[in-house]
């Protein structure tokens, strides 16, 4: 009998990241579904109806986790989000930063491919210096000041920092207990909120984004936990999860992807380099944009205004790629995959990077209030 290598698995994790990313950049193109949006539509015209898509794709994602880990396909304290460590700092400054950094740049990492699925040469740039200084910050010169000054800034938790692992800690019960009643809740009461509007439940398209967005973030828990898990792999003798950057399970995320895939596109010819979750997941959601925007006849080229807004692109992405890693995620990759594992950090980070971008956008209208009374 043939033992499971991971060669195996590969093609079934990268094909289904691709997939799935693939499904996300049309939806996501379709329906504008935009982060850096939803804060600004909140702040500048009150208008929360794409706040709601965002926060209705993190019920579904975190009904959806929930449902994986109780049936037992998966075990979610075996990705990044749960460890017990909780790099309080890290999130904070990440988050926040890469909340500026999304409004300086014109939207989020997930935001960037879909628009250069759509021809935007802008978010090519973007995509460019946030590859660059997520790789800086991953093994470069800003990891080092990542390493030395936030990372040692964190609490160390009794158990794992998922509210489940919590809660059985401090107030008894299973943590499989909580999970159902934390993620009942929680995920309840944010769909009460997204669907008390009638302005939400007029439009097919606010549901037809925020759940699919949530339902592809639980497709690629079980793709990566459950599809690509070995228990133990044949030349380790360990359990592996095949196809991942950070040898943990995967879900969606948008910063260190975009990093591997410019190194992987510059160690093309070194035979040890593969295709990850990771790289295929950015490449998916370019073609799933790309080809809804050329079905649709909505594909434009679209370039820099002038020298201040190209300047501004590439801070932005800079501050992103920065962000991102030091905080563990973007806006889908904590905001949405980590929140739905309950981690205290994920749910850190989702509300600075809000902050972040709030007050930057507070920042530009008193900029351009200055500029007008001028």
């Amino acid at each position: 009998m043939n033992e499971t290598t991971p060669a195996d698995l590969i093609p079934y994790v990268t094909w289904g990241a691709f997939l799935l990313a693939f499904i996300f950049g049309a939806v996501g193109n379709r329906t504008n579904f935009c982060t850096m949006g939803a804060v600004s539509d909140w702040v500048n015209m009150g208008d929360l109806n794409r706040m709601r898509m965002w926060l209705l794709a993190i019920a579904v994602a975190v009904l959806g986790a929930a449902g994986l880990q109780l049936a037992g396909a998966v075990d979610l304290s075996k990705s990044i989000y749960q460890a017990p460590n909780l790099l309080w700092l890290s999130h904070v400054v990440g988050g926040f930063l890469f909340g500026v950094g999304m409004t300086l740049g014109s939207g989020c990492g997930s935001k960037t491919l879909i628009r250069v699925g759509g021809g935007n040469l802008k978010s090519l740039v973007v995509y460019v210096f946030l590859g660059i200084a997520a790789y800086m910050t991953l093994r470069g010169i800003f990891g080092a000041f990542r390493v030395a000054v936030l990372d040692p800034v964190s609490i160390a938790l009794p158990s794992n920092q998922d509210l489940p692992s919590l809660f059985a800690t401090y107030f008894g019960l299973t943590k499989s207990t909580w999970v159902a009643i934390l993620s009942a809740a929680i995920g309840g009461a944010l769909l009460v909120f997204v669907y008390a509007s009638r302005d939400f439940r007029s439009s097919f398209d606010y549901t037809l984004g925020g759940v699919v967005t949530g339902l592809v973030v639980v497709g690629g828990w079980y793709v990566s936990g459950h599809l690509g898990y070995l228990p133990e792999d044949p030349e380790t003798l360990q359990e592996a999860f095949v196809a991942t950057n950070t040898g943990r399970m995967e879900s969606f995320s948008f910063v260190a992807p975009l990093a591997f895939t410019i190194e992987y596109l510059m160690f093309w010819t070194d035979s040890s380099r593969i295709v990850t979750y990771g790289i295929a997941s950015a490449l998916g959601v370019i073609a799933g944009s790309a080809a809804y925007a050329l079905a649709t006849g909505t594909f434009r080229w679209e370039g820099f205004r002038d020298a201040e807004d190209t300047a501004m692109h590439m801070i932005g992405g800079t501050l992103m790629g920065f962000g991102g890693i030091t905080a563990l995620g973007c806006t889908i990759g904590q905001g949405v995959t980590g929140f739905s594992t309950l981690a205290v950090g994920s749910i850190l980070t989702f509300v600075f990077i809000v902050l972040g971008a709030a007050v930057t956008m507070k920042v530009q209208y008193w900029r351009l209030l200055r500029e007008a009374e001028a």
